[in-house]
């Protein structure tokens, strides 16, 4: 229920004319503007009821937790626009773009304390006088007119334009309703309710200011300087903003990371948790990536640039989270349309309860308009109001702090919704990098021998199977043989000379090509590719010599994951382009409910639809051929998103790495946002009902209305608040 608090009556206002107008119509453009103090709820229903009626203007966008307005409209409308906020008390001044390239953090609500200690001294003073003289007096008058006009000239102000503009907004509803506490003799009482009325839009302004910086906060990660190689090869600490693409930083242990770069000198452990949400340090050398506001640890490296400073990963989460915040969750636009009707609705009935008991049954005016004034004191339904965007910001911020990227509040709220979940499996459930995990000899082959040989062929060969049996060779130390002759057998493996001698090593196929496959060979690797395995032979003049299986590993993270989202009481389904004994396989290691193998893109995307008539169903993958089926899902989840401009743009939801985990963390997120909105509607409705039954049985003084609409928009706010712990 805070108001515009800035000097005078104004708050400033700046627009942003954005570069790329992303509208239907070419010739509309949007003007963003930045409007300082901008809190509530208050403040955009009169912006948008004035704005709304004027012509050219096709859109307004509100974001009160950033103070931003987004207005698109015709380009001849914009001194319409800026006139138009002017005679709403905001002054409105326009500004290059260039200058919010990098948004600082917001300024605190500013507070005028002495007006408010000279309003509160004053009024406590009216309220002392008419006790010990019994009633009202001259000084009791004067003192309660200072104290009213100290403290709340400025919601008379704003309560007259919100008038003049047919709007009954909380200025309007508080200067009506002390108006008339001090037309029926009420000084005091008049005095000491003004005072409640902005000692607690300070308090509120103060808790809304917490919820504002959890986001802003993240923009403090990265350091404003970074150490730069110079053209003469000297290094000087530069201006992190300033410092171009390409260029060479150097950083020691215990600094953070100004930009986001490739490392190309030097090894070190970096903590990735502020980007990432990892728990454990990342060990990076040669190559790796590294990101602005992530934490050097143990080594000094040097890196060079590969993204300015405002479009690093770290300023992409930001700039995400920023706008996913303009976007209204369900509950949101529900509150919104509600609070349109309840307002005119209350005052209404405030209005008949002041009239009607007097006239129609010779009732005492002094005492139903007295009624009536309380009614109006808790008439505004901020508290309802503005409960949802700062539930919603604060969950989205929390998410960000775990490397959970949400791209718009109706994901938070709707995740706890989730009935199925579909899953790629490489890169998502495993490493999507095939290892050897079985060796075997066949006959009687000497074992040392037959890797010596097949890592000698494989190694010469780019395909990942073959080249997971050479790694597994070079990390036992074997010495690699000299090959002549060497040729690849598309679809069956490759063939070489060593020694004198022709060897091979292939699949099953070459295998039964070459005659050699016996029924013991056949159950054996059966066996093994029941178990998800791929398996390639070493094949000399004798016959097959040794077997190995090579596999893509099952993350251990993705175990846990499964079993939590069970527990959370979501299904899930694995859908893979392998072949339907791997997903089988692989589902069943990590506890997945169902799979489904040989997999084209749209037939994913086919899957997605036939579950999504269950409930919601969400989608889980890290490639293009996931793409179709993430776009189908309710929520899209893409996996490892850190540094990937394409999935942190498009997805849903961004993991920022590769773990698992990090979707049930997203349910139960979900789950307290929800279970916390709910909370809030039915606490500001709740005191709202009691002390409206406590106006007509006569046991309600404005003091307690005060009390009861300002304490439900403090409790509301700091209940909202809490996400931040999760």
């Amino acid at each position: 229920m805070s108001e515009c608090r800035s000097n005078g009556c104004g708050c400033a206002a700046t627009p942003i004319t954005l570069s790329e107008p992303k509208t239907a119509d070419a010739r509309l453009t949007r003007v963003l503007y930045r409007i300082e103090n901008m809190d509530c709820p208050t403040e955009e229903a009169l912006i948008r009821d004035k704005l709304s009626k004027l012509p050219g203007v096709a859109e307004l966008d509100f974001n009160l937790v950033q103070r931003t307005l987004r207005v698109t409209h015709a380009p001849d409308a914009l001194p319409g626009v800026l006139a138009a906020l002017r005679s709403l008390g905001f002054e409105a001044e326009v500004q290059d773009a260039a200058a919010l390239t990098n948004p600082p953090a917001p300024d605190p609500s500013p507070t005028h304390w002495w007006p408010l200690a000279v309003s509160g001294l004053t009024a406590t003073l009216a309220e002392v006088v008419s006790w010990l003289n019994g009633g009202n007096h001259g000084v009791v008058i004067v003192l309660a007119l200072v104290a009213i006009f100290t403290g709340g000239l400025s919601t008379y102000k704003k309560g007259w334009i919100a008038l003049r503009n047919r709007n009954l907004n909380i200025n309007a509803l508080m200067s009506i309703a002390v108006t008339g506490a001090m037309l029926i003799g009420h000084w005091p009482e008049a005095a000491m309710v003004m005072v409640l009325f902005a000692l607690a839009e300070v308090i509120e302004a103060k808790s809304l200011d917490r919820a504002r910086n959890a986001i802003h906060g993240l923009m403090n990660l990265a350091p404003e300087t970074a150490t730069v190689q110079q053209a003469d090869g000297s290094w000087a600490d530069v201006d992190a903003k300033t410092v171009a693409i390409g260029s060479r930083i150097r950083v020691k242990p215990g600094e953070r990371i100004a930009l986001d770069g490739k490392v190309v000198q030097g090894r070190s452990t970096i903590n990735q948790a502020p980007i990432t949400g990892e728990s454990l340090p990342v060990e990076k050398g040669e190559g790796d990536p590294v990101f602005a506001g992530t934490i050097n640890q143990s080594g000094s490296f040097e890196y060079r640039v590969t993204a300015a400073a405002n479009n690093s990963t770290l300023a992409r989460i930001i700039h995400a989270v920023e706008a996913a915040q303009g976007s209204r969750a369900p509950t949101q636009r529900f509150v919104d349309q509600f609070a349109r009707v309840y307002t005119p609705l209350v005052f209404a009935v405030a209005l008949a309860v002041a009239v009607l008991p007097p006239l129609m049954l010779g009732a005492p005016w002094l005492t139903w308009v007295y009624k009536a004034l309380v009614l109006l004191v808790i008439a505004c339904p901020c508290a309802l109001v503005i409960s949802t965007p700062v539930s919603i910001v604060s969950g989205l911020a929390a998410a960000a702090r775990h490397g959970i990227l949400i791209k718009g509040g109706a994901y938070l709220e709707e995740g706890h919704k989730l009935k199925w979940l579909a899953l790629d499996k490489t890169g998502t459930i495993t490493h999507g990098k095939p290892v050897q995990t079985d060796f075997a000899v066949w006959g009687d082959a000497d074992p040392a021998e037959s890797r010596v040989l097949a890592a000698s062929l494989a190694i010469r060969s780019d395909h990942p199977v073959s080249k997971a049996v050479a790694l597994a060779a070079q990390v036992g130390g074997v010495a690699l043989r000299d090959v002549s002759d060497f040729a690849a057998l598309p679809g069956r493996g490759v063939r070489g000379r060593i020694g004198g001698v022709t060897y091979y090593v292939g699949n099953h196929r070459m295998v039964e090509d070459r005659g050699v496959c016996s029924p013991d060979l056949e159950a054996r690797l059966s066996a093994l590719e029941a178990q998800g395995k791929t398996v390639v032979m070493l094949v000399g003049e004798a016959g097959v010599q040794a077997l190995f299986a090579v596999a893509d590993t099952v993350k251990e993270s993705s175990r846990h994951a499964i079993a939590e989202l069970h527990a959370l009481g979501v299904k899930t389904m694995m859908l893979t382009g392998d072949n339907p004994h791997t997903a089988e396989a692989i589902a069943g290691q990590v506890g997945i409910d169902c799979a489904q193998g040989n997999l084209l893109p749209e037939d994913k995307q086919r899957e997605v639809e036939r579950l999504s008539v269950d409930g919601k169903i969400g989608m889980v993958g890290d490639g293009i051929n996931d793409a179709p089926a993430l776009a189908r899902a309710d929520i899209g989840f893409a996996m490892g998103a850190a540094g990937t401009d394409t999935a942190i743009e498009t997805a849903d939801v961004a993991l920022m790495d590769d773990d698992l985990r990090k979707i049930p963390t997203f349910v139960r997120l979900s789950q307290a946002t929800a279970s916390i909105l709910k909370q809030n509607i039915a606490l500001a409705l709740g005191i709202k009902a009691v002390f409206l039954v406590l106006t007509f049985t006569g046991q309600a003084t404005m003091w307690m209305a005060v009390f009861a609409d300002m304490g439900a928009s403090l409790l509301v706010v700091g209940n909202g608040l809490r996400l931040l712990r999760k």
